[in-house]
């Protein structure tokens, strides 16, 4: 939650406001992630400021992808499992994806309407962010929202996908532990995830385990728990576990943050936790990379106009679209040659 006045400490450099951060004050949080999402060319170069000069700090948090379907009871379960991690005596941070209106681009369900207990806590921190069509789950600034938490003191980052499926995995690329939610008599829904995102998952967790669903979600978790013996667990010596709960009772919710905590204990143990965000790194820097490279040839003038021309020859099938995308590389890369060049002579004259 960051209600509340505005804190005149403040200020708009980068420098005052890693400092507000580091210091756990959750306004200035919530202005760095707004920054950070921003694609305004003064934020993106304070936001680059700001990462910059957080980029030693360190923290021992925990990270956690929770991804599942729809009406799985993501939120229930994460204000449950959030509100018991407070009891605990720790901070806790939540970066929901929403999904996006297509007029507006904000976000459609608003988390933290539906987290109002531990929005209400101020050892907690809910950020809704929307997907902005973005595939993978998470939004395009997912990652350094995460680091920002991490710098403001919160112990555990829940990081909550906006559904399930082979292109809701980016947040397993992200965090440390990967939860996969399940709902009760999911066989057919294990069918449509397929095994790729099975094999993902750190730990699988059946909810709405309770009333009339609670022996279903119980013969719901055994089979799942026996469908893992035939997959293999991306974390090397690590066990998939299965449990079944009730967000809405709180039942199960300890038992689901003990495995969270042995995860996280086996993976700083075993050595693969710093292995692990070293390979998050790499793939942030591709992630920029793909990115950045996209927005370049948006933005040049020429590669655009040359563009045009590529599609009104794929549309009079005269070009195939793998021919069309190496000319663009290739004129680009030209481009970027000639460019590289000039500045080079310029230098010397």
């Amino acid at each position: 939650m960051t209600g509340g006045k505005k804190n005149p400490a403040i200020g708009d450099n980068a420098a005052d406001l890693a400092g507000s951060l580091i210091r756990g004050d959750r306004h200035a949080l919530a202005k760095a992630i707004t920054i950070v999402e921003s694609t305004r060319s003064e934020h993106r170069t304070v936001a680059a400021e700001l990462l910059n000069s957080l980029g030693a700090v360190s923290n021992r948090s925990v990270r956690v992808g929770i991804s599942g379907a729809p009406g799985v009871g993501k939120s229930t379960f994460i204000e449950a499992l959030g509100n018991h991690i407070v009891d605990a005596g720790l901070r806790v941070a939540v970066l929901a994806v929403d999904p996006s209106s297509a007029t507006s681009g904000g976000s459609i369900l608003g988390d933290k309407t539906r987290m109002e207990t531990l929005a209400r806590r101020p050892e907690a921190f809910i950020r809704p962010s929307p997907a902005c069509n973005e595939l993978g789950g998470v939004t395009r600034r997912s990652r350094e929202s995460l680091l920002l938490c991490e710098a403001a003191g919160y112990d555990v980052v829940l990081v909550e996908t906006v559904g399930v499926g082979q292109s809701e995995t980016r947040v397993a690329e992200m965090t440390d532990m990967f939860l996969l939610m399940l709902l009760p008599g999911s066989g057919d829904e294990l069918q449509g995830i397929k095994r790729g995102i099975m094999e993902l998952a750190d730990l699988v967790v059946v909810n709405k385990a309770d009333g009339k669903m609670k022996e279903l979600a119980e013969r719901s978790a055994g089979d799942c728990q026996r469908a893992l013996q035939f997959l293999s667990s991306r974390t090397r010596g690590w066990s998939v576990s299965v449990s079944a709960c009730s967000a809405v009772e709180g039942t199960g919710i300890p038992a689901v943050w003990e495995q969270i905590q042995r995860h996280d204990e086996f993976l700083r143990s075993s050595g693969q936790l710093a292995a692990r965000r070293l390979e998050q790194a790499r793939g942030w820097m591709w992630s920029d990379l793909k990115e950045g490279l996209m927005t370049r040839l948006s933005e040049d003038e020429s590669v655009a106009g040359y563009i045009q021309g590529l599609e009104a020859a794929i549309t009079e099938r005269s070009l195939l679209p793998p021919d069309a995308a190496d000319r663009v590389l290739q004129t680009y890369g030209a481009g970027t040659a000639e460019k590289t060049k000039a500045t080079k002579r310029k230098k010397c004259d």
